[in-house]
């Protein structure tokens, strides 16, 4: 994970996408075509809350999502997504 100089407004996530699904748990390789688009990613960035209400993720955890959820945003060469904390679904305990 590259260090990245933006920092989210407010409540505003900033989320590195995992890779799309390749193969099935039965060994099909999926093309990429039919690939569905990731709903896990890892926090890069986050904003400093709301007045009375603070952040709850923290840069480095891995996150479910929305599959519509954020907005694609590119930062460099890499390819963000940038969302509201309310659209993440769940934190990944590891």
């Amino acid at each position: 994970m590259a260090a990245i100089k933006q920092k989210p407004l407010k409540d505003r996530v900033l989320i590195e996408p995992h890779d799309a699904e390749v193969k099935t748990t039965g060994g099909i390789y999926i093309p990429e075509s039919a690939q569905e688009k990731p709903q896990k990613g890892t926090v890069v960035a986050v904003g400093e809350g709301k007045k009375d209400e603070p952040m709850t993720v923290k840069a480095g955890d891995i996150v479910l999502y929305g599959k519509y959820a954020g907005t694609e945003v590119k930062i460099g060469e890499k390819d963000y997504l940038i969302m509201r904390e309310d659209d993440i679904l769940l934190i990944d305990e590891k």
